[in-house]
């Protein structure tokens, strides 16, 4: 598993851990899928909640706006999300 950094202010959405909640703040730019994301919900402003990482690192299972869906990791890299953790000193 990656480690963060507990004072970069974005991070990708990938790097969070189990029970992590966030906000979006963006999509990297030509990703596969952004419209794929956006007719899901993921779209800056939206909060979302991780619930569970598959075994092997392969899908990562979030909650946004009511609903759970799995996302590949490779896509997960895509979308930067607030760091839950941002320079608490």
């Amino acid at each position: 598993m990656q480690t963060m950094s507990t004072c970069d202010p974005a991070i990708p959405l990938a790097a969070l851990p189990i029970g992590a909640k966030t906000t979006i703040i963006g999509i990297t730019p030509n990703s596969r899928g952004s419209k794929k994301f956006a007719d899901a919900g993921i779209v800056p402003g939206n909060e979302l909640f991780i619930e569970a990482h598959a075994p092997f690192g392969g899908l990562i299972r979030i909650k946004i706006l009511d609903t759970s869906m799995a996302l590949h990791r490779e896509d997960a890299k895509n979308i930067i999300v607030r760091n839950p953790e941002v320079c608490h000193a």
